[in-house]
Formats: structure tokens, sequence, C-alpha cells
């Protein structure tokens, strides 16, 4: 079998520093974060014509798998977390990680390509890439055949319910102190809400009492879930 080699063309940089809590799927929260192209790719004439297009197309590597499959060994089944993470399904019929080649593929909204001293950076908002995340390429989205309005996405056909976060007094009063103090801006804080408002828990977690961590970037995050809702609990610079 001839293997193929391909070039990192940039790396993304996102607030998502940790899996825990990273959307299952692209554009669920609108997360502004970037790409940071490697040389040679890193000139503005390789995007020339590319602000004519509202989405892009990102192709890109699992590259953090602490448990990568074995390549000798072909594990044709998986448990996607949609179904609870206990039903097993076939490997293609998932977007799982753990797969024979580790690539991904997202569609993003484009913001800005733009240039900052020796650095070209392609701004763009919903992508669910891990920070630091390897990207082999970059396509424009084409509407008329990417858009498939009556497709059919089998037991992913409906979002996610979205819940109601709320904040305890403790973490109002201290995100409060960091808008005061301009150590945050606003637009941080509605982005961790639409993260937490997704409820990043495993799906075959529900223990209502438990205290969860994350990391959004510069947050360190502390809150419990209910029924409904999600409660910061805690929130640290």
């Amino acid at each position: 079998m001839t293997k193929l080699s391909l070039p990192i063309i940039g790396v993304m940089r996102s607030p998502f520093v940790e899996k825990f809590g990273i959307p299952r799927q692209p554009n669920l929260v609108q997360v502004e974060s970037y790409i940071e192209m490697h040389a040679p790719y890193n000139v503005l004439d390789a995007f020339e014509g590319i602000e004519e297009f509202s989405h892009l197309w990102l192709i890109w590597q699992f590259h953090d798998n602490k448990n990568q499959q074995d390549k000798e060994k072909f594990r044709p089944q998986v448990r996607p977390p949609r179904l609870g993470g206990n039903k097993k399904i076939g490997v293609f019929a998932t977007r799982s990680m753990y797969r024979p080649a580790p690539i991904g593929l997202s569609v993003v909204q484009l913001k800005e390509v733009r240039k900052e001293g020796n650095a070209v950076r392609v701004y763009v908002t919903g992508s669910d890439l891990l920070d630091g995340t390897p990207i082999l390429d970059i396509k424009p989205y084409i509407h008329y055949s990417d858009a498939i309005v009556d497709a059919q996405s089998g037991y992913a056909q409906a979002e996610p319910v979205r819940k109601q976060v709320i904040w305890s007094e403790e973490a109002e009063f201290s995100k409060q102190a960091f808008l005061k103090n301009k150590q945050i801006q606003q637009k941080y804080v509605d982005e961790l809400e639409q993260v937490l408002g997704l409820d990043p828990r495993p799906a075959y977690q529900h223990d209502d009492q438990r205290v969860y961590g994350l990391r959004f970037g510069a947050f360190n995050i502390k809150f419990s879930c209910g029924e409904t809702s999600i409660i910061v609990q805690q929130i640290e610079l």
C-alpha cells in the first residue's frame, strides 16, 4: 500500500485548550479562532478571491489522540457520544477521531484573512478544533453543491438541545470584576456561555451533584448541571 505524506499548511489557534468542552460538530457555537499559516503558505496571494466566500472547509488532523488505534489492527466499530457512548456502530458511519486515517473535516464561517507582521492569519467562527490542531488544507464552501437541504443524518438528525446558563452569586461577582477591570471582554463571556449551554459532559454521565472543571481560553470554570440548566459555580483567570 502506498503511503501518502501531506503538508501541514498551518495550525489552529482557538480557546479550546482541552478536548473537554469542544462542540461535537462545527457551527454549534460561534467562537472566534484563527489559523496561523506556516511558510511558505503564509502569503496573501494564496488567498486572493477568498473574501468572496462566506464559509470554508477545513481539512485537519486529529493530532492529540492518546489512544489512537494501532494502524496494524483495524477496529471496525466505535461508540459515538451521540448514542450515549454505550452503543457500537461502524466507524465509517461516524465522525469518530479513532479511525484509520486521523483526518477531520469542518465547515466554518470566514471572517477575514489578515497579515500581522510576518504572520498571515485566517480568522473564522464556528470551529470545533482543539488549539494546536494541524491544518492540512482550506477549501471554499460551495453552497449549491455542498448544502443538501433534504439530506438524512441518521442518528444525528436533530441539533443538540441547549441549556440555560445560570451564574452563581460568587461566579457572577468574579465575572463582573473581570469585565470592569478589562481583564476579559464580554464577547468571551458570550462564547463561554454558548459552549456551556451545549452541556459538555460525556453523554453517559448524568450526575447532577458533580462539579465539573473546564478550561476555555484563559478561563478556568467550575460548573454543575441540572435537567435544563448549567450552573457556573466559579470562574477564575
